[in-house]
């Protein structure tokens, strides 16, 4: 089968990348190697990649339709995974248009392509970001999504709107991935566990938001990995659904467990809560659970040694 996957050199695509590889299908990736964080990680991922024989890619920017119409063409995909997205809510307040290019533009010209390529199924990056304000714990893929915080958020609902609208007018299969904070080895140097792992190190403060009164529902990249997979099989007509650990941790927690495996203390600067940030997320997998068989395995303390091992030995 031929799988392509957008955001290939990011932190989700570039495991899921591999692990299609790793099972013998065929993967073109696509990416636009931005420079939203550091392009050196970008590349080292694609060097991995680049070793199998079935996987193939283009450097381009899905907000780009003559040359994405290209790709799709030449490479002739059997199912698309759409990951390729301008992430992260505090950096939607400075740059706000990149959200409008990758999240709305870009998905649109990957939905229209599906759709005019006869592609079998259509499985892209949703968020928890799309709960906003929600106050019901945990998140259900029934719960409303129009009071999103953030415009990230805003344009991860969109998505949805505008995969069901597609799915019910041409009959396109889409299965959009809610993501609860992922991390895990290759994550990206904008999230939390990657600055405080790096601060801690080195001696420097770590900013922690809200005095520390957070709550993550804290995932691990190969129980995500398990979700998007089993969402590329089922070739659904149009469904959602939520990809977490289905436990909501406390930030200071998490801060304990990583000091203790790095072995030093945090020197913690405790601010009060950004714009678009939310006290809580937690997720409900019980339809995850049903209908993909989604069980995730991986536990918070696990998972942090993982990262932090993974962490030393890349920046050593």
């Amino acid at each position: 089968m031929k799988i392509l996957v957008t955001g290939a050199a990011g932190f989700i695509g570039f495991h899921l990348s591999k692990t299609l590889l790793d099972d013998g299908f065929e993967v073109f990736g696509i990416d636009n190697i931005n420079d939203y964080y550091d392009i050196n990680l970008k590349h080292d991922r694609l060097k991995i990649l680049n070793e199998y024989d079935n996987f193939s890619f283009d450097k381009l920017d899905i907000s780009n339709k003559e040359d994405l119409s290209k790709s799709f063409k030449r490479f002739k995909p059997q199912k698309v995974v759409n990951l390729a997205a301008q992430a992260g809510v505090r950096y939607s307040l400075k740059n706000p248009y990149s959200y409008l290019n990758s999240n709305l533009t870009g998905f649109l010209n990957i939905i229209e392509l599906c759709r005019y390529s006869e592609i079998e199924n259509l499985v892209y990056a949703s968020s928890s970001s799309v709960y906003g304000g929600n106050a019901d714990i945990p998140f259900s893929e029934d719960h409303k999504i129009n009071k999103p915080l953030s415009l990230y958020g805003a344009t991860k609902a969109a998505n949805e709107l505008i995969a069901h609208s597609y799915s019910n007018l041409y009959n396109i299969n889409t299965t959009g991935l809610r993501f609860f904070t992922v991390y895990g080895p290759w994550g990206r140097p904008d999230m939390a566990l990657y600055i405080f792992t790096k601060n801690i190190i080195s001696g420097n403060p770590i900013n922690v938001f809200n005095n520390g009164n957070m709550k993550r529902d804290f995932t691990f990249i190969d129980d995500i990995i398990s979700g998007i997979k089993s969402s590329i099989n089922k070739n659904n007509k149009f469904e959602i659904f939520n990809l977490g650990n289905n436990k909501s941790e406390d930030l200071m927690k998490m801060i304990t467990m990583l000091e203790d495996k790095i072995g030093k203390k945090a020197k913690i600067n405790f601010m009060p809560i950004q714009p678009g940030d939310v006290e809580e997320t937690f997720a409900d997998i019980e339809k995850s659970k049903k209908m993909l068989a989604y069980n995730p395995q991986t536990n918070l303390k696990d998972g942090i040694t993982e990262f932090v091992k993974w962490y030393k030995n890349y920046h050593s």
